[in-house]
């Protein structure tokens, strides 16, 4: 998902400096929805880690 965002990040850039502004909007609106929803999948797969490995370290005792 990251690799998207940044995909679509650069072409609202590039969108922009050529002039197509409704280009250059949608694609900055998509490459936003993409980092939240990256960075969402992040943090819920960091906590599951943490709390997975609490559980195994748990089990070991």
């Amino acid at each position: 998902m990251l690799k998207w965002s940044i995909i679509f990040a650069l072409i609202a850039l590039v969108a922009g400096v050529l002039g197509f502004t409704g280009v250059a909007a949608g694609a900055a609106g998509i490459a936003k929805i993409l980092f939240v929803l990256f960075l969402v999948v992040a943090v819920v797969m960091l906590v599951l880690a943490v709390i997975g490995g609490k559980a195994i370290g748990d089990a070991m005792k």
